[in-house]
């Protein structure tokens, strides 16, 4: 027997918009707040109560889910992910969102392809390598 799918279009839907933002789609981003001058490639997915700072660019196929705060002048290269759920209990919290834990970048960041972060703080002018997987908080010396 054949069955039709689900189809879901990307959408941008219950997002704040600061001037001159550019997107190329398709994106998928929803209730989150983006400021001035950010640039935001194909394939990239903005999950609700995230900040995006101004002058910030976020290449193709990132994902940035929810809880993440990116600074001003900041550069997310392609593929990047943000990790917000640690599985605190052996498991995925399954939408239990005080499990979640919540990622603040800096301003001045650049963040290389492929990256992974776990939920971390990263200080201000910062360059993370790419291919880098991100475990714990940096911080000025």
């Amino acid at each position: 027997m054949l069955v039709e799918p689900k189809i879901f279009q990307s959408q941008i839907i219950d997002t704040i918009f600061k001037k001159n933002v550019s997107i190329v789609e398709p994106v998928n981003i929803y209730g989150s707040n983006i400021s001035t001058n950010v640039f935001i490639g194909p394939f990239v997915e903005i999950q609700k109560n995230t900040k995006i700072g101004e002058n910030t660019k976020i290449q193709s196929h990132s994902f940035i889910c929810e809880q993440v705060i990116i600074g001003k002048n900041c550069f997310i290269g392609h593929g990047v992910c943000f990790i917000n759920d640690i599985f605190s209990d052996g498991k995925p919290a399954c939408g239990d969102k005080d499990k979640w834990k919540e990622t603040v970048i800096g301003d001045n960041v650049s963040i290389g392809s492929n990256v992974t972060l776990l939920p971390v703080r990263i200080c201000n002018d910062v360059v993370i390598g790419a291919g880098s997987v991100v475990t714990k908080d940096i911080k000025k010396p």
